[in-house]
């Protein structure tokens, strides 16, 4: 697993993204996928996840994991959704791309494998998220939406946020479709700052463009970190649909309240 600097400064809190490396499953899973969505034998998949929790000394259910859709729907983990059924549960966490809470012990995953996985931390109101965020979903201010739902509803400060922008494709490599980028155009975002074009392909930087959305929201730039690895060119230690197929592994972002 790798941290980031910018959160390990909280002891409050656990982050981390997995690699490919320390599980049991193979083929193009191999071998520590953490989805259970994406084709993995699940018996493999529960022992990867398992041991994770056993990393993070909680018991792998307290390990979070949404049905991630490219959507932007956003939904807490308070108490009742431990009263749920499991089947009650599955369907709360469906087509869901982004999930906070302030309950501690209790991990918020998001499974990426090209995609970006961003995590949020607020020091001053001691609540956390994790935000899936695509082409799609970053299109579609999955960010800031998720910023201002914790602002709104916990009276969070922008400038108190601490967000981490974690290993995904870099614009080096990442190949758009012109409609992308003007889908992004539309939506408002500095396009100079995101896309280049050489021999008419088009490359998108969806760092930058969470980047963007961030700092729009009031978070100052200094407060996000961009972690500059890219899933695609470290293929070997990071899980790549591009490679891979969608059939194949996925890397886990977490972030957890210790206490």
């Amino acid at each position: 697993m790798i941290t980031y600097k910018l959160l390990d400064e909280y002891s409050k809190i656990a982050h981390f993204c997995t690699t490919r490396e320390g599980g049991v499953s193979v083929g193009n899973y191999a071998s520590l996928n953490l989805s259970p969505f994406s084709g993995d034998d699940y018996a493999n998949f529960k022992a990867n996840q398992i041991k994770l929790g056993e990393e993070l000394g909680i018991d792998s259910n307290k390990i979070i994991i949404p049905y991630q859709t490219h959507g932007t729907e956003i939904k807490e983990i308070d108490n009742a959704f431990f009263e749920l059924t499991e089947e009650d549960k599955k369907k709360y966490l469906h087509s869901v791309d982004a999930l906070f809470t302030r309950i501690p012990k209790i991990c918020l995953g998001i499974t990426t494998a090209d995609c970006v996985p961003i995590l949020i931390y607020d020091p001053i109101k001691h609540i956390i998220a994790a935000v899936h965020a695509g082409w799609r979903g970053t299109c579609a201010h999955i960010a800031e939406k998720t910023v201002q739902i914790l602002m709104d509803k916990y009276d969070c400060q922008p400038t108190d946020f601490r967000v981490v922008i974690g290993p995904s494709i870099s614009s080096e490599v990442y190949e758009v479709g012109k409609e992308v980028v003007e889908n992004f155009e539309t939506e408002g975002f500095n396009i100079s700052e995101i896309a280049t074009s050489q021999n008419n392909t088009y490359y998108l930087d969806l760092w930058k463009a969470n980047q963007q959305s961030l700092v729009k929201m009031g978070i100052l730039k200094d407060h996000i970190e961009i972690a500059g690895i890219c899933t695609f060119t470290e293929h070997e230690r990071f899980f790549s649909a591009r490679r891979l197929g969608l059939k194949s592994g996925r890397i886990l972002s977490g972030i957890m309240l210790k206490k």
